[in-house]
């Protein structure tokens, strides 16, 4: 499959794996050695384009304690051109647009193959940060540096089911050149179910064809994991909650939460008519959680018709 036809023809059942850079503080070898071994590790999956997160401190979002502290990464665009050359599959590189100075940010998509790298760009976490290039900037410059340039933005359901008007959102940037959409990590399959339905229903109003919807999933490793989720803003029902503080193994359960809750959105999507891709993301640095993040990719990529 490639990636980028099939997001432009508004298909999907596409399956992407999603990374961190290396901390700031990474030595230049340690670097290129993180490389090697993820690339290594994608070789054994069948997935059809890599995301690369940009992290941006968003304790101005949550003034509760952060379970983690925040550590600075590399710019994820400087790790792909300069360590992850190799790849074999396209790059979704996410881009925190407010960190950035506009001289520094109009310099990274005008140097981009549009057949090789896709981006999403994300605004800051609250209105209070400190914005160095505004979204509607970086919109600009991207139509104007690169149109080409696959553009997605990202989809909350959480906030969906907050405002109500969610759908809408994904709408308006669909009509500023969106082409997919990504999620957050999805525990709430209600929530998601609701905005799918709602954008569904707002574009066939609306006689819109809507572009592909990524969903994400990822593995729970740990009770302090899933404090730093709902920290994120990631709404874990308090059922789940309980499954997985009582389990046995709380990897193992949450493994298998995420793949029944991906099947029930897999068949949502398909009995709608929704374009939908999948999303796995791998974050952690514990090697048990990111072997589980690989062995929930392949489960969740024998599930689509590809």
């Amino acid at each position: 499959m490639n990636l980028q036809r099939s997001i432009a023809a508004r298909s999907g059942e596409f399956l992407l794996f999603a990374v961190t850079p290396p901390r700031l503080t990474t030595s230049p070898q340690e670097a290129a050695e993180i490389a090697q071994v993820t690339l290594a590790r994608l070789r054994s999956l069948a997935i059809d384009g890599l995301v690369l997160y940009d992290i941006d401190d968003e304790s101005d979002r949550n003034p509760d304690e952060r379970p983690f502290p925040f550590l600075p990464t590399m710019d994820p665009a400087e790790y792909l051109a300069r360590d992850l050359a190799p790849l074999e599959v396209p790059a979704v590189v996410y881009r925190a647009v407010g960190k950035y100075p506009e001289d520094q940010f109009r310099s990274w998509p005008e140097q981009q193959d549009p057949s090789r790298a896709l981006t999403v760009f994300v605004w800051s976490s609250s209105r209070e940060k400190a914005v160095l290039t505004s979204l509607a900037r970086a919109c600009e410059l991207r139509d104007e540096l690169q149109p080409k340039l696959p553009l997605g933005g990202v989809a909350i359901a959480e906030r969906h089911a907050r405002q109500g008007d969610e759908h809408l959102r994904l709408i308006a940037k669909q009509a500023v050149g969106c082409s997919f959409f990504i999620t957050q990590i999805v525990y709430d399959v209600n929530a998601a179910k609701n905005l799918i339905s709602d954008y569904h229903h707002e574009c066939a109003a609306r006689n819109l064809a809507p572009v592909p919807i990524v969903l994400s999933f990822s593995v729970c490793g740990s009770l302090k994991t899933l404090e730093f989720l709902r920290w994120l803003g990631v709404a874990v029902p308090r059922w789940i909650e309980n499954e997985l503080r009582h389990a046995d193994d709380t990897l193992d359960a949450s493994y298998e939460q995420a793949v029944a809750t991906a099947a029930d959105l897999i068949a949502f999507c398909r009995r709608l008519g929704v374009p939908f891709g999948l999303n796995v993301e791998s974050v952690s640095i514990r090697k048990i959680e990111i072997e589980a993040s690989v062995r929930l990719a392949a489960r969740l990529g024998a599930e689509l018709h590809r």
